[in-house]
């Protein structure tokens, strides 16, 4: 295999990173992609630090053992905990994460008042006080953890009683606080976008980060000559149940794929 057509590695706590994958798909269509869900320790929003770093180190070993050449962190509380030491352990691999999209919220709210949902993990991470600090400075950010939301992804829950009873509960206050723009701080939550645009006004915007991940993917690619131009194939791993997962993928995915057990 030619390092152009090697595989980009991507891996969520979960099916979350999905929304990222499509993202990636939909730009850069002939690249081989690795998505590994680790499902066995999801939601990765309630773990420390160190457990977090840990299944990042388990999770890239893998995929390069699989030919990755590049590789994304699909989850923006792996980003927070981990990134900074896998570019440490692997200087000359390009390595992608996510963060909150506060710049472009920042930059689009008219009201001054900007909602995040995300983890737990995500915002109490130093990553995410950071953010706020270099570029809300001038705005109001109204944080909203929210815990269950998920594992309702994970079930391919997107639209019953009991995940718009958890929506409302959170959507519902940073509204009446004036937020006129809701960041999406987790890559699970841009799959329950159409329920949050029935319960939110129109003039809301909803921001999340994966178009801009695919992106910056591609530019990285291209600096270092490894866009690849063949056929592009996709294989999943998932560290719970595969068939639990393969249930999932046609809802998340949009079509059936086999997945593979990985037992790291």
């Amino acid at each position: 295999m030619t390092e152009r057509a090697a595989p980009v590695g991507v891996f969520d706590s979960g099916v979350g990173g999905l929304s990222v994958l499509r993202e990636i798909r939909q730009r850069l269509p002939h690249e081989p992609l690795l998505y590994l869900a680790d499902s066995a320790h999801v939601p990765y929003g309630e773990k420390t630090p160190e457990f977090i770093r840990e299944r990042c180190r388990v999770i890239t070993a893998f995929l390069l053992a699989q030919g990755a050449k590049a590789l994304v962190l699909a989850c923006n509380t792996a980003t927070a905990a981990g990134i900074a030491e896998l570019r440490e352990l692997y200087p000359a691999l390009p390595i992608i994460g996510m963060e909150p999209a506060v710049k472009p919220a920042a930059r689009a709210t008219r009201s001054g008042v900007v909602g995040v949902l995300a983890t737990t993990g995500t915002l109490r991470s130093a990553k995410f006080a950071a953010l706020l600090d270099r570029f809300a400075s001038d705005v109001r950010v109204i944080t909203q953890p929210c815990p269950g939301l998920v594992e309702r992804i994970e079930a391919g829950a997107l639209d019953d009683a009991a995940t718009r009873e958890l929506l409302a509960g959170w959507v519902g206050p940073l509204l009446a606080e004036g937020c006129d723009t809701l960041i999406l701080g987790c890559t699970h939550y841009p799959f329950i976008k159409p329920l949050l645009s029935q319960m939110v006004p129109p003039d809301v915007q909803l921001i999340d980060t994966g178009a801009a991940v695919a992106r910056r993917l591609e530019a990285l690619l291209d600096s270092r000559e490894l866009l690849a131009s063949g056929e592009a194939r996709v294989r999943f791993f998932c560290s719970g149940d595969p068939r639990r997962m393969e249930t999932v993928l046609p809802i998340l995915w949009g079509e059936k794929s086999p997945v593979e057990f990985f037992a790291g």
